[in-house]
């Protein structure tokens, strides 16, 4: 891992440290700190995903035309004003005007990152890289909200106060840190179209593309978009869960996350990666399998629990499988200097899976147990189904990119780049 890569990689810590610091307690510091009501705070949980919503189709065609790191700077300023006015707000409008700010920031953050790690790695060392960053991620969140935890007090809001400027600080060192990151030069983007709906038709008549798009709609809405709202809700209405139990099981996801994601990256690397995607729909299959168990079985409920905490184990494997794999197809799909609009696109999707989830699994998951389990049991199933047929869309580097390095040794030494092109 060179130099640049390194700090690439301290900024996606930092980033999801700022994000795992504050997003937990937002509901509480609106609606019981602030005293703003559900209402305003269910809306500024709603602002967050809008402003994702508004920035990010301008986001890829900033980031192909001025390169990442303007853009990320753009971002990680809007976030660091929006996390400390949030901190300062004391109105309903001044807090949704600093949760589309902060909103907007992290949102344009993740594509920005991303097309920085492409523009820093090779197709042989790209799935490495992506599974480094999602597990600095996974840690980055998981010590943020523990530090926050223990800093912020409901009957103090100057400890929230406190909480948001030291975000607002982090995005700011992050600033600083990515200012000494020196990036390849960004290639000339190849046929081009001239304007910004140009570049969209291009994408869009991608075939493989649009469907990893689907895939990755189905993910999204499918696991990511369950954890904090369906998932939950059937965890503490059809299992009986307590509150701690369902922390518990948060902790088994990213404890698997951190334990399981190096160990996985090694089978990855050697399996088609549509073949990866598809087994990931099987596990998750599974783990609905066991939620149902939990939450309509007969057992006790000790073994509910631990069926319970099992199945946000096994969500966590599929993602362990998935960060080596989806992100770097993503990448090797975009034609030269189009990445950053490509991965724009995706982020795009899981925003928009992100803000449908909740909304259909969280009511469902609350009253029609069985019905949500089956449910979401199918779509699995369907991640499965959508990648075999994504399969077919790839050439056989894209999908398997370990065949470019058989291929150079074969052919005596030539780049592994002429050889994904001749591809």
């Amino acid at each position: 891992m060179g130099a640049e890569m390194r700090r690439i990689h301290v900024g996606n810590a930092l980033s999801a440290f700022g994000l795992g610091f504050t997003v937990p307690y937002l509901y509480i510091y609106v609606a019981q700190v602030r005293d703003l009501g559900a209402m305003t705070a269910g809306l500024v949980l709603a602002v967050f995903a809008v402003a994702a919503l508004v920035v990010l189709p301008f986001a890829g065609r900033a980031i192909v035309r001025r390169g990442p790191l303007p853009v990320l700077f753009a971002a990680l300023v809007a976030a660091a004003v929006g996390a400390l006015s949030l901190g300062l707000a004391s109105s309903s409008t001044t807090v949704l005007l600093s949760a589309a700010a902060l909103g907007a920031g992290q949102a344009v953050m993740q594509p920005a990152l991303a097309t920085m790690i492409v523009d820093c790695s090779s197709t042989e060392t790209r799935s490495r890289a992506f599974a480094t960053q999602f597990f600095l991620q996974n840690l980055g969140l998981g010590v943020g909200g523990l530090i926050g935890g223990h800093l912020v007090d409901a009957s103090r809001a100057s400890s929230f106060t406190l909480l948001f400027s030291i975000e607002a600080a982090m995005f700011l060192l992050l600033v600083v840190v990515m200012a000494t990151v020196r990036m390849p030069r960004a290639p000339q983007v190849e046929g081009a179209p001239g304007g910004a709906g140009g570049s969209w038709k291009q994408l869009l008549g991608n075939r493989a593309m649009v469907q990893l798009c689907a895939v990755g709609f189905v993910l999204f809405f499918s696991c990511y978009g369950q954890f904090e709202s369906g998932l939950s809700a059937y965890g503490v209405e059809a299992v009986g869960i307590s509150t701690s139990a369902l922390g518990t099981a948060l902790a088994a996801n990213t404890a698997m996350i951190v334990v399981a994601q190096f160990a996985v990256l090694r089978f990855v690397e050697r399996r088609k990666r549509s073949q990866v995607i598809a087994a990931v729909g099987l596990i998750w299959a599974f783990a609905w399998v066991v939620a149902g168990y939990a939450g309509l079985g007969h057992g006790s409920q000790t073994m509910a629990t631990a069926a319970f905490v099992s199945t946000y184990a096994l969500f966590g494997l599929g993602e362990a499988m998935l960060s080596p794999t989806v992100a770097p197809l993503v990448a090797d799909l975009a034609p030269n200097g189009m990445a950053g609009q490509y991965n724009s696109a995706f982020a795009l999707v899981k925003q928009l899976a992100l803000a449908v989830g909740p909304a259909v699994g969280g009511p469902m998951g609350a009253s029609l147990h069985a019905p949500y389990v089956v449910t979401f049991l199918l779509f699995s199933l369907g991640i499965t189904f959508l990648a075999v047929r994504l399969g077919k869309q790839l050439t056989p580097v894209q999908n398997q990119p370990s065949l470019a390095k058989s291929r150079v040794v074969a052919r005596g030494g030539a780049s592994a780049e002429s050889v994904r092109t001749a591809a």
